[in-house]
């Protein structure tokens, strides 16, 4: 089945300040790797690199092809993945609204809302890969315009703050080795996320430091020392509110953006009920299941 199009192309205005405009030969080729990429996200497939005439080679090779996937899948872009860009690094990616799963207002910690993902199945019982981060929902879009966003009016747009897991995946097989074009194409490793408790927002913006302790029934604590790798947790924020305007897209209310990990990524079992505390800032209570069959 088809996908209705997408209202509009992911990034209308891609213009990236040190390389060239792509030719529309070039164009053709990345939009076949978005159908290859698209196809294997919906159906929570991986398989092997791209065949090198569909590889991206830079960034704004790399960006064309989210942009293919984007058009394919037709889903709703209800967030966004970043970081501050480093050398050969820009750190940029949409979260699609049939991949988020939400905890409920209200619900005890004991009752663990699900969140489901593909999983990862090695050696022992399937596993989902994660990520720990904070969560920051827009109140109001920050839509393309002439002048720049100040971090002020970036701020003034947050509508609330929460703690969340990156759900992790690649579409590429275990045995392959892409380059971070290649990543980067396919959504840096990006299969969702669960959005969990809210949580205060003025001390969620100064947090760069916490222990994040993952408790579950039978075993014992984990503890793992959590670091904002940008500094301020905002900071990325800041940064693709303006990327963003550069490239025609801009961000919507009721977006959530994710930025950055504050320790790395690591798996979790499915099936388990599970606590994890963000220091003083709250406890993400969740139940990973793993998905089955694919997404519309």
């Amino acid at each position: 089945m088809n996908a209705a199009p997408i209202p509009a192309p992911l990034y209308p205005d891609l213009t990236l300040h040190d390389e060239a405009p792509l030719a529309p030969d070039r164009l053709a080729a990345l939009a076949e790797a978005g159908v290859v990429l698209a196809e294997r996200r919906r159906g929570g497939r991986r398989g092997p690199l791209l065949p090198d005439a569909m590889r991206p080679r830079t960034d704004a090779e790399a960006l064309a092809v989210q942009a293919a996937v984007a058009r394919v899948l037709g889903w709703p872009v209800a967030g966004w993945k970043c970081a501050l860009p480093a050398p050969g690094k820009l750190v940029v990616a949409p979260i699609y609204a049939p991949t988020v799963c939400r905890a409920e207002a209200g619900v005890p910690l004991s009752a663990a809302p699900v969140a489901t993902a593909w999983p990862w199945v090695g050696d022992g019982a399937p596993a989902v890969r994660v990520e720990p981060e904070l969560a920051f929902v827009l109140a109001t879009d920050l839509a393309p315009r002439a002048e720049p966003w100040s971090p002020a009016e970036v701020d003034a747009a947050v509508a609330a703050t929460h703690l969340a897991l990156e759900l992790i995946d690649s579409r590429y097989a275990p045995e392959a080795v892409p380059s971070f074009e290649d990543k980067l194409a396919d959504g840096l490793v990006n299969q969702g996320l669960f959005v969990g408790p809210r949580v205060d927002g003025e001390v969620a913006r100064e947090a760069v430091r916490f222990p994040i302790v993952i408790q579950m029934p039978g075993q014992p604590d984990a503890v793992r020392d959590g670091v904002m790798p940008d500094g301020l947790p905002r900071g990325p924020l800041h940064w693709l509110a303006e990327f963003l305007r550069q490239q025609g897209t801009g961000l919507r209310a009721g977006q959530v953006v994710i930025t950055g990990s504050y320790a790395g990524a690591f798996d979790l079992p499915c099936g388990v009920p599970l606590q994890l505390r963000y220091g003083t800032l709250g406890t993400l209570s969740v139940c990973l299941h793993a998905r089955t069959g694919g997404l519309d």
